[in-house]
């Protein structure tokens, strides 16, 4: 049997109901994010630190083709509800299921280039269209 009264159980429903119904709709999306990486086992990209190997899952929120030193690259920044990270792929112009919307699961060494987290030439994992 559990120790908190059944009124204070009520309550923290009510409030929760609440505090979902008065939360802006992009809060709510970070906030699944959030739960998504804590359930599938990864770093909050929030809590990760230069020069650190971590797998991180979110959505990639931008792809943009932008050369680099004369050699294409694919970037894209993912975002997991803590915060967002750049993640490139060096000597590609496109990599197929990799497009604004997609959830993925990424991994290697993060690094900071112009004050932002990137990951570059990551493992990568593609998460199933049905879970979106």
């Amino acid at each position: 049997m559990s120790a908190v009264p059944r009124s204070e159980k009520l309550a923290g429903r009510f409030r929760r109901m609440l505090d979902r119904l008065s939360s802006s709709q992009e809060d709510l999306e970070s906030e699944e994010l959030r739960e998504d990486a804590e359930t599938a086992g990864c770093t909050r990209i929030g809590d990760c630190q230069d020069r650190q190997v971590v797998t991180v899952t979110g959505t990639l929120r931008t792809v943009t083709l932008r050369p680099r030193a004369g050699v294409p690259a694919l970037e894209a920044e993912l975002f997991d509800g803590s915060a967002a990270l750049d993640v490139v792929w060096l000597g590609r112009r496109s990599i197929v299921g990799i497009e604004p919307g997609r959830k993925l699961i990424a991994s290697g060494r993060i690094s900071l280039s112009r004050g932002r987290r990137v990951l570059f030439n990551p493992k990568y994992e593609l998460r199933p269209l049905g879970r979106e």
